[in-house]
């Protein structure tokens, strides 16, 4: 019976490898839709684990600092610091933007992280060449995904960078590579206006009595130096002590801080329940069609196959073959098929992913799947082919 079916296939080896190869690269590329819905989820939790944080003290009634905006004053890590169960409070700033590097940008996102050490939460964990930001402004570390390299000049709004270190792996929930900086410059590039913006409201802050009157001199002064300056940040990223639960500290914060407060389970659930919720949506609809699409065309490859030898399964008939040989024949083409399908598809999506410019996350469960996914359709697809070929009488298809 296998006997059979080698021969089968040797006898016509090329069309057979071919059509193999072509169902592998459908196949690749359903299994590649699925590297890129986990890469998105994986992308979320990679951006949490990176900031190192326990809880995110952020505005009050806002999704902030990834999903909606937060601004809080830059002050308030202080009185956090010294809450009970509290070890680290540090500011940090968010901006997407485009980073210029030269004539070309990249799009990225921007991270003001506060002074300290490595290890300070909102600080790349590890680099892979150069070394962490020391200085107070126009250094930076970048993620190699931005195609940085040490030394280069980065232009942000105004100011030019001097990459000083390079890090892996670290971006933001869409994926967007990111760019570190100092707390002070990203704050400046954040919420500082243009210099035209800045002269246009100093002219009508000049132009207004209110703040421009005879007797106070020192007025206008004081309200246009607190228009220029900005004192505010997206969160506070605070690390709890072992010995306290992420809700222990989180309780006096929101009641006495008047500030919202997020633990690690809430974030995951606002990153990946909300934030990347629509695109992952779009992408599992695109992945279901395109396994039904995947499907329908293994079926078909099969079904035709088996019709394309309909005169040889004749003459096996009319010679004495028993039913189950010929079914077995079949049956077996039909797994050798999935089988090199399955593989082509595996080697094309492992070849592939580094190439998307989305993070691609291949897990070992979704090849798994896929792999008895091919051979439930394969088998489904040669016993309904087995019906139609049993079927056949040799007498009308030697004639026709």
């Amino acid at each position: 019976m296998i006997s059979l079916a080698g021969r089968d296939i040797l006898h016509a080896w090329g069309k057979f490898i071919f059509t193999g190869i072509g169902l592998g690269l459908l196949i690749g590329v359903t299994l590649t839709m699925a590297g890129v819905y986990r890469g998105m989820v994986d992308d979320g939790k990679v951006l949490l684990d990176n900031s190192g944080a326990n809880l995110w003290v952020v505005q009050k009634d806002t999704l902030g600092p990834y999903a909606e905006s937060s601004s809080i004053p830059d002050d308030l890590w202080r009185s956090i610091r010294t809450l009970p169960g509290v070890a680290e409070a540090a500011n940090v700033t968010y901006l997407t933007m485009q980073v210029g590097r030269g004539e070309k940008d990249v799009r990225a996102m921007v991270v003001g992280i506060a002074a300290g050490e490595p290890g300070t939460s909102g600080w790349p964990p590890q680099l892979v060449a150069g070394r962490q930001i020391t200085r107070g402004h126009y250094e930076a570390v970048a993620d190699i995904a931005t195609g940085f390299r040490l030394g280069d000049e980065v232009k942000i709004r105004r100011n030019h960078y001097t990459v000083v270190g390079l890090t892996r792996r670290m971006v933001s929930s869409s994926g967007d590579p990111m760019v570190f900086i100092p707390l002070k410059d990203a704050q400046e590039a954040q919420f500082l206006k243009d210099n035209d913006a800045i002269l246009m409201q100093r002219r009508r802050t000049e132009a207004n009595p209110v703040f421009n009157r005879p007797g106070v001199p020192g007025l206008l002064d004081a309200v246009i130096a607190s228009q220029t300056s900005n004192n505010s940040v997206n969160a506070v990223l605070v690390r709890i002590q072992p010995e306290y639960s992420p809700q222990e500290v989180a309780e006096p914060i929101r009641r006495w801080k008047r500030l919202t407060v997020y633990d690690r389970a809430q974030m995951e659930e606002i990153l990946v329940g909300k934030l990347i919720a629509t695109s992952a949506k779009q992408i599992a609809m695109f992945l279901v069609i395109l396994a039904v699409v995947s499907a329908a065309i293994v079926a078909f490859i099969i079904y035709t196959l088996t019709m394309d030898k309909i005169r040889e399964i004749a003459v096996l008939k009319l010679i004495g073959t028993r039913n189950r040989t010929i079914a077995g024949m079949i049956l077996h083409q039909a797994l050798v098929l999935g089988v090199i399908g399955f593989v082509v598809g595996k080697i094309t999506a492992t070849f592939a992913a580094p190439l998307f410019p989305k993070y691609v996350l291949l897990m070992p469960i979704d090849s798994i799947l896929g792999f008895f996914a091919v051979m439930v359709i394969c088998v489904l697809a040669s016993v309904v082919a087995i019906r139609m070929a049993l079927k056949v009488d040799p007498a009308e298809a030697i004639g026709g």
